[in-house]
């Protein structure tokens, strides 16, 4: 019928080992709404991205007064040369990593309008009862500098839309230092929206609330589904009037400055190494790589010869890895520039995002790409792309034995990408073991989706909530995907290959397989309609939806009640489809 690679559409690949995501057995929220009668895998281990303790940490061992609180930039600022010129104005830099840049304070009241419990006691050994003092809007705005911190922009080049875009650069973000916390992880803390860098070009340097509340709720969200990504500590939003034209169109409008205080173990990306070579600045590109590899790489000898191959090697492993959980949960980045991919192979930088609705391959969640070059479908390539400019930003400090090692290492990133994504979507379906049938089983129900133009989180999801008897007999009773998707001419011939490929599962029950299935198809997404209703309640300074989504997306995989009644797990709202998302923010 379809060949699975013209239907898997999205993608084509992934890595050696999957690890499956597992969420926790019960939901530990304190409110008394979030339960689980999805009966959610009692056998099942949490996964590292499920914060297990995160409601249980004691107050006692927590900084309690900021004054405490202690950072550094010491480790950066000893490694690399500095900006010789001294000043926030704009323009062009040699011959260093990081500009020292002051914030610029939001001007007019602030308040604190979301705020990550995870990431506050979890990485930063905070008290939340901190987070409500006058002192943490000041320093969580740039409005004030926490101990030790010597603010810092990050100079970086790219690869915009297929083009080179030259210096581009922290233009609204201020790098605060460096924070070891009491597990001994080390984290970054930044600042974005927090004022003009030499990096700003025509920028005004600031973030307005809309981008802000998705960029806060879209990286706790995505944490929390386990894929690899930057987090957000806190959202603060102030009065000061910032203009943006958000449509590119003309029409120029008032909006409010906000601060997101984001987290991250490096915010090196591949532009971070293109712009020093294509400056020239070899020597420079050698010492950001051997920073790079002795700080986040610890399996690589810095003695090896090979050191650089072995990191290019890592790096295209893990971006198919990465790329594969973002199709995994129907993630379509945006704005796949080299800029914004990282060396360490996490999801940063959240733009004009969108998780997928209906199933799309073409799907293109930025009104600004015209062209769909950076549509979920083509996510893949775009990596393949990226990784090749990497290839030739590390050329420079290559041998020619090691140039041509490593485009071999480059060729074998598809079939990386392909088995990876096999694997997640055999997860996806309960398979269990290897058989011939299964890549097609797969690629089977993608054409079906496409076809139907089924949902693609719910129908996945609701695979997973029903029972094989009720399949069979087709009771999709407020199953409204798969009631969609069984309009399909073919649905029946699918349904039997399914049942034939899950009754050969020796030891495997109905129950067995629904509670594998739960815990790694959310029932929950952030979808551009649910944070579009937020944002429009945030601009109102109401924060209540906010604060809604971010507790149910922080248990994206259990049923909680208020998510069911605010409509989180039904059908899209017919004002969805008119939704759009541009890349200014």
């Amino acid at each position: 019928m379809w060949s699975i690679y013209s239907v898997l559409v999205f993608a084509l690949a992934a890595a050696s080992s999957f690890t499956p995501v597992y969420v926790l057995e019960f939901c530990q929220s304190p409110d008394s709404d979030c339960h689980s009668d999805d009966d959610t895998a009692s056998n099942s281990q949490s996964s590292p991205h499920t914060a297990k303790s995160r409601w249980n940490v004691s107050a006692s061992n927590l900084v309690q007064d900021l004054d405490q609180f202690r950072v550094s930039c010491k480790k950066l600022i000893e490694a690399f040369p500095g900006d010789e010129v001294d000043g926030n104005f704009i323009r062009t830099v040699k011959d260093c990593i990081f500009s020292k840049s002051i914030p610029t304070p939001l001007k007019g009241p602030l308040r604190l309008a979301a705020v990550s419990k995870d990431a506050i006691e979890g990485i930063l050994d905070l008290d939340m009862a901190v987070t409500q003092s006058e002192d943490f809007l000041l320093y969580a705005s740039g409005g004030r500098l926490l101990l030790g911190s010597v603010p810092l922009a990050h100079r970086y080049g790219g690869h915009q839309f297929g083009y080179w875009a030259g210096q581009l650069g922290d233009g609204r973000a201020h790098y605060l230092g460096q924070y070891t916390n009491r597990k001994g992880e080390t984290w970054e803390l930044q600042l974005k929206g927090s004022g003009k860098t030499p990096y700003s070009r025509s920028g005004d340097g600031r973030a307005v609330i809309r981008s802000s509340v998705r960029e806060f709720l879209c990286s706790e969200a995505m944490y929390f589904l386990g894929v690899p990504t930057s987090r957000a500590a806190s959202l603060i939003v102030s009065e000061e009037p910032v203009l943006r034209d958000q449509f590119y169109n003309g029409n120029v409008k008032t909006e409010r400055g906000a601060v997101v205080l984001r987290l991250a173990k490096s915010w090196f990306r591949i532009g971070s190494l293109e712009i020093l070579a294509q400056s020239g600045e070899i020597d420079l590109l050698r010492k950001l790589l051997n920073f790079v590899t002795d700080e986040h790489f610890p399996s690589i000898s810095s003695g090896d010869p090979d050191k650089y191959l072995v990191f290019y090697s890592t790096v295209v492993n893990e971006t198919a890895h990465l790329i594969a959980q973002w199709m995994s949960v129907g993630f379509a980045h945006g704005v796949c520039n080299t800029d914004n991919f990282s060396l360490l192979s996490i999801t940063i930088d959240y733009g004009p995002f969108g998780f997928m609705e209906l199933y799309d391959p073409n799907f293109v969640p930025n009104t600004s790409d015209d062209e769909g070059r950076y549509s979920i479908g083509a996510q893949v390539n775009v990596g393949l792309f990226n990784l090749e400019k990497l290839l030739v930003a590390l050329s420079p400090v290559l041998t020619l034995k090691q140039q041509k090692e490593a485009k071999m290492i480059l060729k074998g990133y598809t079939d990386i990408y392909q088995m990876r994504i096999h694997q997640i979507f055999k997860a996806k379906l309960g398979l269990l073991g290897e058989k011939e049938e299964d890549s097609y089983i797969i690629a089977f129900l993608l054409k079906m989706m496409e076809d139907t133009q089924s949902d693609f989180t719910m129908t996945f999801r609701q695979l997973s909530e029903i029972s094989q008897l009720q399949l069979r007999n087709r009771n999709f009773t407020q199953m409204w995907a798969l009631d969609d998707l069984s309009s399909h001419k073919h649905f029946s011939d699918w349904l039997s290959m399914y049942f034939l490929r899950v009754s050969r599962q020796e030891n495997d029950t109905d129950l067995d397989r629904q509670n594998r299935m739960k815990s790694v198809n959310p029932r929950y997404v952030l979808r551009n309609w649910m944070a579009e209703s937020a944002i429009r309640k945030a601009e109102k300074n109401d924060f209540s939806e906010v604060e809604l989504l971010h507790r149910i997306l922080s248990f994206p995989f259990v049923t909680q009640e208020t998510a069911e009644e605010a409509g989180y797990a039904a059908r899209p709202p017919l004002w969805a489809k008119r939704l759009k998302v541009s890349c200014s923010s």
